[in-house]
């Protein structure tokens, strides 16, 4: 079946549902290929394409939409994540659908790993039951789209030459985050100011690996216009990173550091914020938990996403009212988005008003 055949099918299925009347449940999976506008690098690879994990849950004439982006630093690809959401099939299957929450207990305790996967299936509920209930997720969190954030729009580390051009393409965006953690950083970032002046906040995504270093090179950030910086060290040198923040005065933000709601009170002393992921953490569920965790220690909240497409942008959208800042532009990354949902007007997230996540299909 090909991608687009295999997306307009599930989401026919609610007509087909009503007009038929209540069928068994169903879980469809597929990996399918985002390819993306430019090559996109990090400290940790280099890549044309994206492979993810989509999921779709059916029941009662409605499907529920879910995926997770698996990336190499969590041990974890899309064929892993297909074979963790097949492990758990019949628990889904059976399970009554309002009653998720006991069911990503249950998912949670019976796969190990895997939060790509956990998090498809975790968004696929909760599409799901919006829908049942008739209303947005935003409003099943008491959350008001108006409040959304600003999002930034990511440049991926490349040549001067092409890093002005990615620059000047995003224009529309009134933030801008920039990949930084190599040799090449002062020139990245000079080749950045020669285009805008516009607010920058960096992530250096694990890569420096000196403390001094580090120390030297946000200094030098400070004096450029950029907001904050996002893991500056490898996730277990908290000491040393508790280090760097009494000798700078940008806000460090721990974003491989913080997987999870338990990671969150130990970071409190070396960081001044987290970046939270639907795909790193598990989903919905563990991602709100996770903000009102470093709210109530006093830390800013930050909802970031792999490159993935609108399925799990839209759905950490939804929880954007909730936060301080957010980096949710991996859809506004590639080439062939499957489906539309939020949507970006000057830089700031548009929640679509639909129940579930309001996602429609494309093509």
């Amino acid at each position: 079946m090909k991608r687009r055949t295999f997306f307009q099918s599930a989401a026919a299925v609610p007509l087909a549902g009503a007009l038929k009347g209540a069928t068994a449940p169903s879980l469809e999976t597929r990996i399918v290929r985002l390819k993306l506008e430019h090559t996109w690098t990090t400290t940790m690879s280099s890549s044309e394409y994206r492979d993810t994990l989509y999921a779709a849950y059916t029941r009662d004439g409605i499907t529920g939409h879910g995926e997770g982006a698996p990336i190499v630093r969590y041990k974890e690809d899309a064929a892993s994540a297909q074979k963790a959401v097949d492990s758990v099939r019949a628990l889904l299957l059976a399970a009554p659908p309002l009653e998720f929450a006991k069911t990503m207990n249950q998912v949670f305790g019976r796969v190990p790993g895997e939060w790509a996967a956990k998090a498809a299936i975790d968004i696929a509920l909760m599409d799901w039951v919006g829908q049942k209930l008739g209303i947005p997720l935003y409003s099943y969190f008491g959350l008001d789209p108006k409040d959304t954030p600003l999002t930034t729009f990511s440049i991926g580390i490349d040549t001067p030459e092409i890093t002005r051009q990615k620059t000047r393409e995003a224009e529309a965006y009134p933030v801008l985050k920039v990949k930084v953690g190599l040799a090449t950083d002062e020139p990245t970032i000079e080749a950045v100011r020669s285009v805008t002046h516009k607010p920058l906040r960096v992530d250096a995504n694990e890569g420096w690996k000196d403390k001094e270093e580090a120390v030297r090179k946000i200094n030098w950030l400070e004096k450029q216009g950029v907001e904050f910086i996002e893991q500056p060290l490898a996730a277990d040198r908290i000491e040393d990173t508790r280090w760097i923040r009494s000798r700078v005065h940008m806000p460090i933000i721990a974003d491989e550091a913080c997987q999870h709601a338990s990671d969150i009170p130990k970071l409190r002393e070396a960081y001044d914020g987290v970046n939270i992921k639907l795909d790193k953490s598990g989903g919905l569920l563990e991602a709100y938990r996770m903000i009102q965790i470093a709210k109530a220690l006093g830390m800013k909240t930050m909802l970031g996403c792999m490159v993935s497409s609108s399925v799990s942008v839209t759905a950490a959208a939804h929880l954007s009212p909730l936060v301080d800042y957010a980096d949710l532009d991996g859809n506004l990354l590639i080439a062939n988005d499957p489906f539309r949902g939020v949507r970006v007007e000057k830089g700031k997230l548009v929640l679509p008003s639909r129940p579930g996540l309001g996602l429609t299909p494309v093509g």
